[in-house]
């Protein structure tokens, strides 16, 4: 089992204490010194109130974040989770994320979905409707871009005609994709163009808010990924694929603290099920208390 931990990009309402180059670079560091494998931060550019109001949150832009933690570190693999693709030209997407991969030599893992948020969308001029679709497309457009050789593609809203993108990542032929979402839509996708899935909790008002499929408990889980095995015997997959899970009683926000006793014992059953990564959120109220927590997780998972 690998772990990638959160930074606490979240904390908007505190720049001075969370947001500043030195305090990113401080968490991420203090992330990599623990022994734990990647760091990450979600994506949310301008999420709307009423999502807010009901216990959502602020993000930062992933890229500016990542690479604050990547020039404070040298091992620690950076970690989005998740950038919505449609929000974004795929090949803007392209040579942000090839241009982190080149500055942090070689260590971004790119988790990716399709997005929810109905506000946010309009708000970026997107249409929500489109999104599985702006989805799939980007995953196309974005691998076609890291090959460095000359593009020509037909977008839904773009047309790219014999255009180029330097540098390419490092990693080849493309730093490793983690498709996000619970529904079969997008384990069907993780399968056909990721590297792994990233599945998250999701009780029936959670899935409702999010739009996919429910994830209750274990038993839950086990049956998506037996589907993704499934779907991977059908298509002919025979590569492996990562599945990168948001543990039971984690959450990225203030609130009550994990129960690490309830994740320790549960680890076996994770990996029994096919979990390889384990995202883990570290709600704090200031740096102190998230190097105390982050310091009890090591100590908890050693």
């Amino acid at each position: 089992m690998r772990f990638s931990v959160q930074l606490a990009t979240e904390r908007v309402d505190r720049p001075d204490e969370f947001l500043t180059a030195s305090a990113i670079g401080e968490m991420a560091r203090a992330v990599e010194e623990a022994g734990f494998d990647a760091c990450f931060v979600t994506d949310h550019p301008i999420p709307e109130d009423g999502w807010l109001a009901s216990g959502g949150h602020h993000a930062v832009d992933p890229f500016v974040a990542l690479a604050v933690a990547a020039a404070a570190t040298e091992r620690i693999l950076l970690h989005t989770n998740l950038l919505v693709l449609p929000y974004r030209n795929p090949f803007l997407t392209a040579k942000a994320v090839a241009t982190l991969d080149v500055a942090s030599r070689g260590r971004v893992v790119l988790g990716v979905g399709a997005g929810y948020l109905a506000g946010e969308f309009a708000a970026l001029g997107v249409d929500v409707g489109e999104r599985n679709e702006l989805a799939d497309e980007a995953l196309d457009a974005m691998k076609c871009a890291w090959t460095g050789a000359s593009v020509s593609f037909e977008g839904r809203h773009f047309r790219a005609e014999e255009v180029r993108a330097l540098p390419r990542p490092v990693q080849r032929p493309h730093p490793p994709l983690w498709i996000g979402g619970n529904s079969k839509r997008a384990i069907r996708r993780a399968v056909e163009h990721g590297d792994g899935w990233a599945p998250f909790p999701a009780g029936g008002r959670m899935a409702e808010r999010t739009g996919t499929a429910a994830i209750r408990g274990l038993e839950d889980l086990r049956a998506r990924i037996g589907y993704a095995r499934e779907h991977a015997e059908r298509v002919g997959r025979t590569a492996p694929l990562d599945v990168a899970f948001i543990p039971f009683g984690f959450r990225m926000t203030p609130g009550e603290p994990a129960d690490l006793d309830a994740l320790l014992e549960a680890l076996p059953a994770y990996e029994a099920a096919g979990v390889t990564w384990l995202s883990l959120g570290i709600p704090c109220h200031d740096r102190a208390e998230y190097h105390t927590k982050l310091t009890h997780l090591a100590a908890t998972l050693k």
